[in-house]
């Protein structure tokens, strides 16, 4: 793909858009970088660019802004109702996002990794897998440094996570291999209904051909009825016994194949939760498909301590455990974690409202949960669905929601911060969030 003097307009500096300002740069394209924040908060952005022959429009979203361009590279965080998006389509400016930019300029083999909830685990161990077994690999993505920071690099292969919004305006874009862990409501604040999310989801299949891998979850009747669809060679993750894919066994993870059958053990494994046997399914699969050992796959399997902020375990204070799961930011996730527990547990949620249905969660509710304590922005909104199935307080801080729960916590239950919901009324990002949750239950 020539980039020199192609006139590019890359819309949004956050991290993806500075990083795709400063590739783009390098390669002597005319760049234009466009925010509709002003140059007084985007000043560390700016001065990441600085020496660079980079323009900027900022303050605004003008779709005037769009004349004479040849290409718009959007930053994740950009809708695609976004003016200056809307103005491209119009003028017939091609518009990628930026692993579709990267993957074009990468030769090494890619693992794309996608799903509601798991993502962030499983591409972690699929590059720890690749990486016991010898390869020089990257894994960035949405899980950590854009895809486009790795383009320059000489890599064996590349493990990327990508989101729903990276996935937008993918054309090109193939990996190797593909993995769809789930697809539950998630991100109905951005998309018009569920059925535009999954679509959106489904994108990371588009390109993929005969030679290549799609890993699907044949217990989500959405995910499963895409293999109709996909061209690649599908290999199915689940919990029932089946004639060829994986499922869990009275010896751990089963893999059988047209080549035979092969088990992994699950004994030794630190990290618990059904989520995470999904997640060492999707990852083995994978893995096994890029041709990694089996040694290589069973040990990281037994040394992965698992992710900070999904389902961490933080402490054990008078008989209570407290697990922080900040990163279950929506209504699929918090499902998921309360399934990993029986109960009973204290269940501190809330935070900005992303439009699921917090229904999904009746069940677990009436069955583990003793007490529903919940903050922030959407508390009210959740109250109206569950609190009447067991005894709910809404509080104003997280400081609070914790205090009530270990104010009310047994010896033998759980306090489990699972929000189901962002973090941006109060918190930059789930991360700042389960860290404040991690200090406050520290200090209790």
């Amino acid at each position: 793909m020539e980039l020199k003097n192609k006139k590019i307009m890359v819309v949004g500096l956050a991290r993806t858009g500075l990083e795709t300002a400063r590739f783009l740069a390098r390669k002597g394209a005319d760049v234009v970088v466009s925010d509709r924040r002003g140059a007084d908060e985007l000043a560390e952005g700016i001065r990441g660019l600085a020496g660079l022959p980079v323009r900027y429009r900022l303050g605004g979203e003008d779709p005037a802004w769009i004349k004479g361009l040849d290409l718009v590279v959007p930053s994740p965080g950009v809708a695609a109702d976004n003016p200056l998006l809307v103005a491209a389509a119009r003028r017939g400016v091609e518009v990628l996002s930026e692993i579709e930019l990267a993957s074009r300029f990468i030769a090494a083999p890619l693992v794309a990794v996608t799903g509601t909830n798991g993502k962030s685990t499983t591409t972690t161990l699929i590059g720890e897998m690749l990486e016991r077994d010898g390869r020089k690999v990257f894994v960035g993505g949405n899980i950590g440094a854009p895809l486009i920071g790795f383009v320059e690099g000489e890599w064996e292969a590349g493990v990327v996570e990508v989101s729903s919004f990276q996935l937008e305006w993918v054309r090109e874009f193939r990996p190797r291999v593909a993995v769809l862990l789930n697809v539950t409501e998630d991100h109905l604040d951005r998309y018009p209904d569920f059925d535009a999310y999954r679509r959106a989801k489904e994108r990371i299949f588009a390109a993929q051909g005969p030679g290549d891998t799609a890993v699907l979850n044949r217990d989500d009747p959405r995910v499963w009825e895409m293999r109709r669809r996909i061209r690649a060679a599908v290999v199915s993750i689940g919990f029932g016994e089946v004639a060829e894919g994986l499922f869990p066994g009275p010896c751990g993870i089963v893999r059988r194949s047209p080549c035979g059958e092969e088990a992994y053990s699950l004994a030794r494994v630190k990290i618990h939760g059904v989520h995470n046997v999904e997640n060492m399914m999707g990852a083995v699969a994978a893995a096994r498909a890029l041709g990694v050992g089996r040694a290589a796959v069973q040990q990281t399997l037994e040394s992965f301590p698992g992710l900070e902020h999904r389902l961490e375990f933080v402490c054990e204070k008078n008989g209570v455990r407290y697990y922080n799961d900040s990163k279950g930011t929506n209504v699929g996730a918090a499902a998921k974690s309360l399934a990993s527990f029986r109960g009973p547990v204290i269940l501190i949620a809330g935070g900005v409202d992303k439009g699921g249905d917090y229904g999904v969660l009746a069940g677990e509710i009436r069955q583990k949960v003793k007490r529903l304590v919940l903050f922030g922005a959407a508390r009210e909104l959740i109250a109206a669905s569950l609190g009447a199935l067991t005894e709910t307080v809404l509080v104003d801080s997280l400081e609070q929601a914790v205090r009530d729960a270990a104010a009310h916590a047994c010896a033998g239950d759980v306090v489990l911060l699972s929000p189901a919901c962002s973090s941006f009324d109060m918190f930059r990002n789930y991360a700042e969030r389960g860290k404040a949750f991690k200090d406050l239950v520290h200090g209790l």
